[in-house]
């Protein structure tokens, strides 16, 4: 009897250590696709401690408001979530610390502009993980903000039909979903963003920069690619706004396809191979793939080599030091070509840092 169950034992054994997919094989453990100097934990941190030693916020100095820098929203954002995904309680006190201080008074008087009121998806989710009511109070205001007027169409009095807003308005609205549960967050996200792509979108799935701006600018395309990821991950598939958005959103998964370089990066002008590979786009698009890979959306053996040609790739630009290089400086629309390709670039801009943690976080997370 000793002697069967013995042999029972060791072939379970077998079984387990062995044969596809099985999480005891050699390759599933000791063989992920990254090696160890990119491996998206000890990038993530490298990059959050550049955060943290910034002794002052990224700010913004605009006629309609001044405030945090969204591009900072952003980054606190990526690092706050990452710090909870690897249950970092120092990391993530030393995080509270840095935003606890932030004065969110002169964004929620002036509640009227996508680009401060995103500030709240940082709040948000310092909220998530350590229940600071002072935080939820923070975001749910500027939450809340975006639809205190809204329009006889339900949109919010801040739609203005740029294409950043597709992550401005949805990222904060399911940020207030997942912070309270109402349902509401994710029908105004739902209702707005399949507004913009009804009225933005082109035939190749991707979007142009704006009116009387025919080019395809990475890192505009890249905040529409992650809004969308960001929505469709939280939003139930009998949303009667699901299917135009699940759409809209392969369109484009597809156009990135078949122009992401042969490196793994995408470049300044999406579509255009004289243009030069541009790191916030590649975090961005990175990030919105290895969403739709881990939520079903997208079809696993086309895009899980999308994403990990460009996490290989993008690594390559990130120095000891923690800074991105080769970020597109904040860029206005134009219909001059060369304002696009002769834009300047720059190595640690928030705008880069942020969607590499984004990128980082969703690798590593297993219950996505």
């Amino acid at each position: 009897m000793k002697n069967n169950t013995l042999s029972l034992i060791l072939l379970l054994l077998l079984l387990l250590g062995s044969g596809p997919g099985c999480h005891g094989c050699k390759k599933t453990v000791r063989d992920p696709f990254w090696t160890p100097d990119k491996n998206p934990e000890k990038i993530g941190r490298l990059v959050i401690e550049e955060l943290l030693a910034r002794p002052e916020f990224m700010l913004y100095r605009a006629s309609h408001w001044r405030g945090i820098h969204y591009a900072e929203a952003c980054a606190g954002f990526g690092a706050v979530r990452l710090a909870g995904l690897l249950k970092d309680k120092e990391l993530l006190a030393r995080l509270s610390n840095r935003y606890a201080r932030a004065n969110t008074d002169s964004l929620t008087d002036l509640a009227n502009h996508v680009d401060a009121n995103v500030y709240g998806i940082l709040p948000l989710e310092l909220y998530k993980s350590t229940r600071d009511e002072q935080f939820f109070r923070q975001g749910i205001e500027l939450a809340d903000a975006q639809w205190a007027t809204p329009g006889d169409d339900g949109l919010t009095h801040q739609t203005r039909f740029w294409i950043d807003d597709i992550w401005m308005i949805g990222a904060l609205q399911v940020q207030a979903w997942r912070a309270t549960g109402n349902m509401v967050y994710l029908q105004r996200a739902a209702l707005e963003i399949d507004a913009y792509l009804q009225k933005l979108q082109q035939p190749n799935g991707l979007f142009f920069h704006g009116e009387g701006a025919p080019f395809f600018w990475g890192r505009g395309n890249g905040w529409t690619a992650a809004g969308m990821a960001e929505l469709l991950s939280e939003l139930p598939s009998n949303n009667p706004h699901y299917p135009a958005i699940l759409a809209g959103y392969r369109r484009m998964m597809e156009a990135l396809r078949r122009y992401q370089a042969e490196d793994g990066m995408w470049r300044q002008l999406v579509d255009n191979p004289e243009s030069w590979n541009e790191s916030s786009a590649t975090a961005m698009f990175g990030y919105a793939v290895t969403i739709g890979v881990k939520k079903g959306l997208l079809d696993k053996s086309l895009y899980t080599p999308v994403y990990r040609k460009a996490w290989q790739a993008l690594v390559t630009y990130i120095g000891e030091d923690g800074k991105i290089s080769e970020v597109c400086i904040g860029t206005g629309k134009s219909a001059d070509i060369d304002h696009y390709l002769t834009r300047p670039r720059s190595a640690g801009d928030l705008h880069g840092q942020a969607p590499v943690l984004w990128f980082a976080w969703a690798l590593l997370d297993r219950k996505l």
